[in-house]
């Protein structure tokens, strides 16, 4: 099925912006925030919880079931911390949000995050884990790394991803739409 929409993964590391970014683009395109965390509490996604890092481990089978029809359509900006587990003809576009340690850190623990889950979120993107991630699991030309340490960065990204938005929509779907939004 062709999609009249893109569908793209805004991913990083926790703390990095994502929702913010996400939250941004809905309110300025025609797609939708599809804030995964958010589906697997509200369609029951979870297959337990882990005392270590005081969150849900997430069932990515019955996730992948629960929004395949939603995916299939086109049209959302998927709010996750990881991407490998989409399969790569559901996606068009791969976002991967990075921040600086500092401002990283500061946003962790203003999250009251554990030490455990801080540290390993801090490691995680001190590694590029989720970048890594991305490049194993999409195309080099799907993906694209972006800064996001301040409000103007979201603004900046946003608008970077508007103009794609409107390129991918007259290529795949012969035009953008009129009513001053774009895909």
């Amino acid at each position: 099925m062709l999609r009249s929409k893109p569908n793209i993964i805004i991913t990083g590391t926790p703390g990095v912006g994502k929702t913010s970014l996400c939250e941004s683009l809905a309110g300025s395109t025609n797609l939708q925030h599809l804030s995964i965390k958010r589906v697997a509490k509200e369609r029951d996604c979870y297959e337990g919880w882990d005392e270590d890092s005081q969150s849900w481990i997430v069932d990515e089978d019955k996730l992948l079931d629960a929004i395949e029809d939603e995916a299939r359509a086109g049209g959302y900006l998927v709010d996750w911390h990881a991407c490998d587990l989409f399969p790569e003809t559901w996606i068009d576009l791969v976002i991967v949000l990075r921040s600086k340690s500092n401002t990283l850190y500061d946003r962790l623990k203003a999250r009251k995050y554990p030490e455990k889950k801080l540290q390993e979120n801090m490691d995680a993107e001190l590694m590029e884990v989720l970048l890594a991630e991305a490049r194993e699991a999409f195309h080099k030309d799907l993906i694209v790394e972006m800064q996001s340490n301040d409000p103007d960065d979201i603004e900046i990204n946003a608008g970077w991803i508007e103009a794609w938005i409107q390129q991918w929509t007259l290529q795949n779907c012969g035009a953008a739409e009129e009513d001053g939004h774009v895909a």
